[in-house]
């Protein structure tokens, strides 16, 4: 049987959430935006599905966008923050995903006028939190865009207290959270964040969905126009089976969160005590093998340079074991990893990530290994 490991990147749907979306494929087929009983059924299982996101997050309904996903939701809070506000000045890390760094790049070479900061970080992809308030206390007021969890070295931020800091400075926060939504928990109403992200298939769902947190103190503007969907703030019909499939899987990821939780971070645990006895002398990149301080689906492995490593991804994938992997360098056509160059890995070396279900089991992780 083959063996998926590379959760991060897409995780299987559950049988249930497909079960959910089953009728909006086929007699609930309506445009949420007809006013006649088919549309009205469409309607109201949006409203249901915002409702329920909402309510795990504790949260006003008014306050979630759907989205096509994760890249669309940080654009669209990226390029509304900065717009609406005028702001002159931007701050991330260098570790973010590239829908938070293209996005800030387009918008400069758009000869937008803000200067682009960006926290210091240790040879393990630590935050320097000392830089991080100190670029806020002097400077104007920013937008502070930190991811809560790194989808390839699994570092995990201290996502509240970057918040406070950002209310301290009166910033403008924006997370990153498509790693973690679905596999942490977030009570909105305690948390001071302007906007944070959600992507459906990495908590069981389906492709091509998302959502966006706006808190209400925060604007959002369009990025497509067209029709009054999402409150005239993304136009487009509705994606019904995915936003219903989205609000299950995330409602599923909760309930059994802390037995989920336990199972993939013994899963981890594994893994990484099997790799350190057959392996002598291994590194984890980032701060993957410090379980404290890492997300507990993910497992970056350090490759040293040498010819016996080329071939294991490809090797693992003919024994039906997927994973991912990469490496610091950048040459010819081959564009290597930015986050492992920031944390100033050897060029030559290579990674492979594992990442973690609840679909997982040890006998699987045994395999691999």
């Amino acid at each position: 049987m083959p063996i998926y490991l590379d959760n991060a990147a897409s995780a299987p749907m559950d049988e249930r959430v497909l079960e959910a979306m089953m009728p909006y494929f086929t007699h609930k087929f309506g445009n949420p935006s007809s006013i006649h009983n088919y549309g009205r059924e469409t309607r109201a299982a949006i409203d249901k599905a915002r409702k329920t996101i909402a309510d795990i997050l504790n949260t006003s309904p008014s306050e979630i966008f759907f989205t096509s996903g994760g890249t669309e939701a940080d654009n669209m809070a990226i390029f509304s923050c900065i717009h609406t506000y005028e702001l002159s000045h931007v701050i991330t890390s260098p570790l973010e995903h590239h829908a938070v760094l293209h996005t800030i790049e387009e918008l400069q070479n758009d000869y937008l006028d803000f200067e682009w900061s960006k926290v210091e970080v240790d040879q393990q992809g630590a935050l320097n939190m000392e830089c991080l308030e100190a670029l806020l206390n002097n400077n104007p007021i920013s937008l502070v865009s930190l991811m809560h969890g790194n989808n390839e070295i699994g570092n995990l931020n201290d996502i509240e207290r970057i918040a406070a800091l950002c209310k301290e400075n009166e910033a403008y926060f924006h997370s990153d959270t498509v790693q973690t939504m679905g596999h942490y928990r977030f009570d909105l109403q305690k948390l001071p964040i302007h906007y944070l992200v959600g992507s459906a298939h990495k908590f069981h769902g389906p492709k091509g969905v998302g959502f966006l947190y706006v808190n209400a103190e925060a604007s959002l503007k369009p990025i497509l126009y067209g029709g009054p969907q999402e409150r005239n703030r993304r136009a487009g019909t509705e994606n019904v089976p995915g936003i219903v499939g989205m609000a299950k899987a995330l409602e599923l990821a909760y309930a059994n969160l802390d037995h989920d939780k336990n199972h993939i971070l013994g899963l981890k645990e594994r893994m990484i005590s099997q790799i350190q006895s057959h392996i002598p002398n291994i590194t984890f990149n980032g701060l993957c093998g410090d379980l404290d301080k890492s997300l507990y689906t993910v497992l970056n492995i350090n490759l040293p340079p040498g010819d016996e490593y080329d071939m294991l991804l490809f090797n693992l994938d003919i024994d039906g074991i997927a994973a991912s992997a990469g490496s610091a360098c950048t040459s010819g056509t081959q564009i290597g990893s930015h986050v492992l160059e920031a944390i100033g890995a050897n060029p030559d070396s290579g990674y492979l990530r594992f990442s973690f279900s609840r679909m997982n089991t040890e006998a699987e992780v045994d395999k691999a290994v």
